[in-house]
């Protein structure tokens, strides 16, 4: 595979080395400010130091710094301190917000055997900071409620809704049982949520070792992979439906804020939960009876898979301290020489469940030296044109606590300055990974293009696309990799702090990491420290640089482009293709249905045909009926039209930045707000807070995305009513946006 890959990049770099850089152009700025703006990012490289990342790494990781704990805030301060140290206005904004953590924590097999769950992670002796026990919080899920149940245990895989139906035609009912999932398929909060709805009174999370232990690799300390006695800690609340503090939802966590009861919060857990080790979770499933489990069902412990229900029955025991903490968010200010009122804002949170050296410091530190040289920078005479706000956010491991509060808190300047949120986490070894507004992919590509793989030697992006070349399983995945101009950029769900900025404000949004060659199990666990990261992680930093490479590109570009670089064709192309995934899937539910009928109906006959056998007719589904897309297909169609128009004029304008010159704010001001158009008010049905139609987290896949959420989830769900009012409510948005690109259209035409 490596050989494989080192063969394609020569074959797809050699013509484009050719290439000097001061040929290749800058989307959104003239030829005479690319010259500057790339005398500026040489710059910038020069001034970036890897050791700055292990110390700081080192420092930020010496003890836990989970939300509310003392280490946390020192951290804070420290982080203020540096940035303070840079040139910025600096502040700690404070939150208070609703924080559990556990005071009584049981798990025991009670029958046919006795086993009591230990429900701790030992020291290692090489790992120096996972034996700091007094400072760690336990292995548990936040907004877990209390509870103190016992019941028969049944094994639901990893506990999402087809696990639910596979059991049921198995005759497997989970009704005043409790559940035991594994890690993996979903976002861990969706297991209890749907082991609730199915009437479970109790859920146990556990980390198999096929999906996250020696399965993989060799275990902690000797390899990277989760050992039998790590545990994966994580919030499990409830955040498809809103993320933020619980008892504050819309609003910011303000001292003086209206609160909601605590049993009034919708995003709390309905039944009890804990994760567990695989070591821990061994003596529960082994006892396990009733059906074998599905092949795809089984994981890699030394025991037959069986599903239950019982005999192995389990007391759950949990209790928490409901208490209310401190969130503090980092907020630093460069403020632009033309533009002060065009934010450029650029994020990564700081707290951890433990000391979070991978997630999240790994990112953390890759800013902070991307704020240092640009601090800099602007020390020197460069200061940039636009506002840049760097962030370093508290509680998001909690549910991106400290990032929605404040952008609730400022929602309005947000919604009135707000350019782009540029968001990071974790960061590692690998492939440049990136998500974010499809209006963004130009920018996105061309910084990919300009930063050198530390590996390779090549840019990013020839790393990146010939390690999707080799990916691509068919002709036609492999002719789409090649035919592709620029990155195709995932679209967000959820998991980290770009939500409120992009699905609730409808501020552009972009995530970007690195990641792909650092496999391991520290995930949430004490493993996750300065001496697991330095070993298997990104050792030399030499990833953590190049991270800051390219955001630092990302966030000078976007300060300093004499036009901002959003572009509308790659968007409108992206809807149609989104578009018909929807008409794909509802042909692919009427055809299924159809089929399931036909058998129904071929078994009903054969049942009525035996007069021996008792008969009571089977009911039938009700077919999928005809859906008009044609709303949908026609706004596509009129946005693809009126993108082609913006794109054909937007070049030569830009070239000619004189000619934009008066129109130049009111263009940008156009350009900044027009994601804002793909909002509403009133939100996605039944969660409110998720106001983008286009990008959102689905309701069972939590941190998965959903595109055209209101639609693509009707059908889902079999609703035909809503899917066809979501469909004309999601045209009218597409609509009004075309309007908008019509209207920038128009400024630079009559600018040329």
């Amino acid at each position: 595979m490596r050989s494989a890959l080192a063969s394609l990049l020569l074959l797809l770099t050699a013509p484009l080395l050719a290439q000097s850089a001061a040929e290749k152009p800058l989307f959104g700025f003239t030829a005479p400010t690319a010259q500057k703006q790339r005398a500026l990012e040489r710059d910038f490289d020069a001034k970036l130091n890897p050791q700055n990342l292990r110390e700081w790494m080192k420092r930020l990781t010496a003890r836990p710094h989970h939300l509310g704990s003392d280490y946390d805030k020192a951290n804070a301060e420290f982080i203020a301190s540096l940035f303070r140290g840079w040139g910025y206005d600096t502040k700690i904004e404070e939150f208070e917000v609703l924080f559990p953590t556990p005071r009584t924590r049981v798990l025991e097999l009670v029958a046919p055997s006795k086993f009591v769950a230990k429900l701790v992670e030992p020291a290692i002796a090489e790992d120096a900071t996972s034996g700091q026990q007094s400072e760690q919080l336990p292995t548990y899920n936040a907004y877990s409620i209390d509870g103190d149940v016992t019941g028969e245990l049944v094994y639901v895989n990893y506990g999402i809704p087809k696990d639910y139906d596979e059991l049921a035609r198995r005759g497997v009912d989970v009704k005043g049982k409790i559940v035991i999932a594994r890690y993996g398929g979903s976002w861990r909060g969706i297991k209890p949520k749907v082991a609730a709805e199915h009437g479970a009174i109790g859920c146990i999370i556990y980390s198999d070792p096929r999906d996250d232990g020696y399965f993989q690799g060799d275990v902690y300390p000797k390899g990277a992979f989760r050992n039998e006695n790590g545990a994966q800690r994580g919030s499990v609340m409830d955040m498809p439906v809103h993320p933020g503090d619980p008892l504050t939802p819309g609003v910011g966590a303000t001292k003086d804020a209206k609160r909601l009861e605590r049993k009034d919060a919708e995003v709390i857990t309905k039944i009890p939960v804990l994760p567990i080790s695989y070591s821990d979770a061994l003596p529960l499933l082994r006892e396990l009876g009733g059906p074998i489990a599905p092949i795809d069902w089984r994981g890699a412990l030394p025991i037959t898979y069986h599903v239950g229900p019982g005999p192995a029955r389990v007391h759950l025991k949990l209790e928490f301290d409901w208490k209310m903490v401190t969130a503090r968010d980092v907020i630093a200010r460069l403020a632009g020489s033309e533009f002060p009122d065009q934010w450029i804002m650029r994020g990564n949170h700081y707290d951890a469940w433990v000391n979070g050296a991978s997630d999240p410091i790994s990112g953390l530190v890759a800013e902070l030296e991307e704020a240092r040289a640009i601090g800099e920078l602007a020390k020197s005479g460069s200061r940039p044109k636009r506002t840049i706000i760097y962030a370093a956010w508290d509680g998001e491991e909690e549910g991106l606590l400290g990032s929605t509060e404040w952008a609730e808190t400022h929602a309005d300047e947000l919604r009135r300055n707000g350019v782009v949120y540029l968001n990071s986490d974790s960061n590692s070894r690998g492939f440049l990974d990136a998500g974010g507004s499809h209006t963004l992919e130009r920018l996105v590509t061309e910084v990919a293009r300009d930063v050198v793989d530390p590996e390779r030697n090549v840019s990013v992006l020839q790393r990146l696309r010939a390690h999707e070349l080799l990916a691509a399983t068919n002709a036609e995945e492999r002719k789409t990799q090649r035919e592709l101009e620029l990155i195709r950029l995932d679209a967000l769900g959820s998991g980290s702090d770009y939500t409120p900025f992009l699905q609730h404000l409808g501020v552009a949004a972009l995530d970007v990491g690195y990641s792909g060659e650092s496999s391991g199990g520290s995930y949430h666990s004490v493993y996750d420290s300065f001496y697991h990261y330095t070993r298997f992680g990104d050792p030399d930093f030499r990833y953590g640089v190049t991270q800051a490479k390219t955001t630092g590109r990302m966030v000078l570009r976007l300060a300093n482009a004499d036009v901002l670089p959003f572009e509308f064709a790659t968007f409108a192309s992206t809807l149609s293709r989104y578009v018909n995934e929807l008409t794909k899937l509802a042909d692919t539910l009427r055809a299924d249905t159809e089929e399931r009928n036909r058998q129904l109906t071929d078994k009903t006959m054969e049942l009525a045909a035996d007069p021996t056998k008792p008969f009571v007719a089977p009911n039938a589904e009700e077919p999928v009926p005809f859906l008009n897309f044609a709303p949908l297909q026609n706004a596509v169609a009129r946005l693809q039209k009126s993108a082609k128009a913006y794109d054909a004029v937007a070049g030569n304008a830009i070239a000619d930045s004189p000619a934009v010159g008066a129109k130049r704010q009111s263009l940008d001001q156009l350009l900044m707000h027009v994601e804002q158009l793909l909002t509403r008010r009133e939100g996605l049905p039944r969660r409110p807070w998720f106001a983008h139609q286009i990008y959102a987290p689905g309701f069972y896949t939590g941190y998965g995305v959903k595109t055209i959420p209101g639609v693509r989830e009707a059908i889902e769900q079999r609703d035909w009513n809503e899917a066809s009012q979501q469909m004309a409510i999601v045209a009218g948005v597409i609509e009004r946006y075309a309007a908008e690109v019509d209207r920038a259209t128009g400024m630079l035409s009559r600018s040329e």
